[in-house]
């Protein structure tokens, strides 16, 4: 009777023993079985990546989708102004000299950067932009808005956009004597196109231009887009440290400075001295919006006490309409 609950233990032990063989040869099947299937998904994964690789090898970059970041600069798209030559035509210096044109312009500017940044700004929308036009063609308003942003440019915490919008009849580049390519209009007309495609640094490190580009029959359509509201708002907004100077065409008889104004949060009307009448001025007020800040430049006054027997001289105002 022990005999056989002996054989019947050791039969017991026997069977585990070889349940647990089983399971163990079992186990190891099963490791060897994943590790099989992970290596196959490791070269197929190998294999898709070569191929993605191989298929968008030689292919140009994606390009941003458009109002991705203004401020993302093309570093193909560069200007070289001829600083030196500028000076001598009379333009503010970004030199150190002190001349006289640099200190009128930096008064204008200190008076466009309080409405800009301090306490008015919280009344005026998109007080950073600014819009620079005349009541009429040949006033001297490309040479304020030049001068305005070299000197916006020399501010140690700004920098400075300049937009030619006068679409009509650009200038700012002609007048700066560069040559871009593509500009404001073609970036209204193509909606694959972001603003860095057409946004040109210059050798001013803190000034950027956007030319007008390519005259349109539906300049004013493009002017008054909804793709024209929203670059304006992202320059407002996105960089608050940031100057927007655009040029306007003159305000009388044309629709596109009427529908730039609407944009901007000041206005600086330049008016040449014994030319433009008060007619004409009151004409321009009505056409601006009542929000903004609008001041005045008088260009080409007579000073027959400087030496030359000119000069450019100013008159600034500010603040909303009551």
């Amino acid at each position: 009777m022990a005999n056989n609950t002996i054989e019947k233990a050791l039969q017991r032990q026997k069977e585990a023993a070889a349940k647990q063989a089983a399971q163990q040869a079992e186990s190891r099947q099963e490791e060897q079985k994943s590790s099989t299937i992970e290596r196959t998904l490791e070269k197929q994964q190998a294999a898709t990546t070569e191929q993605s690789a191989k298929a968008t090898a030689g292919k140009a970059p994606a390009k941003p989708q458009p109002g991705a970041s203004v401020n993302a600069d093309n570093e193909a798209l560069r200007l070289t102004i001829n600083l030196e030559e500028l000076d001598e035509r009379g333009f503010v210096s970004v030199s150190n000299a002190r001349k006289l044109i640099n200190e009128e312009y930096r008064e204008i500017k200190r008076k466009l950067l309080r409405n800009a940044f301090g306490a008015l700004s919280k009344t005026l929308k998109n007080s950073n932009i600014i819009m620079v036009s005349s009541a009429r063609p040949s006033e001297g308003k490309t040479f304020t808005a030049i001068n305005l942003a070299l000197s916006f440019a020399a501010e140690q915490d700004k920098t400075v956009l300049l937009v030619d919008a006068d679409v009509l009849k650009p200038n700012v580049t002609r007048t700066l004597r560069v040559n871009p390519g593509e500009g404001l209009m073609e970036y209204l007309l193509d909606e694959n196109k972001d603003i860095s495609d057409v946004l040109y640094r210059t050798n001013v490190d803190k000034l950027r231009i956007i030319p007008a580009g390519q005259t349109h029959h539906l300049s004013t359509e493009l002017l008054a887009s909804e793709r024209m509201n929203e670059t304006i708002d992202e320059f407002s907004n996105r960089y608050p440290d940031r100057i927007v100077i655009i040029d306007t065409p003159p305000l009388i008889g044309i629709n596109e400075s009427a529908v730039l104004a609407s944009f901007a949060g000041q206005a600086v009307i330049v008016t040449e001295e014994g030319r433009t009448k008060l007619n004409d001025i009151n004409n321009i007020v009505d056409r601006l919006n009542p929000d903004m800040a609008v001041g005045f430049v008088v260009n080409k006054a007579v000073n027959e006490s400087a030496d030359n027997g000119n000069y450019y001289g100013y008159y600034y105002g500010s603040g909303p309409s009551e």
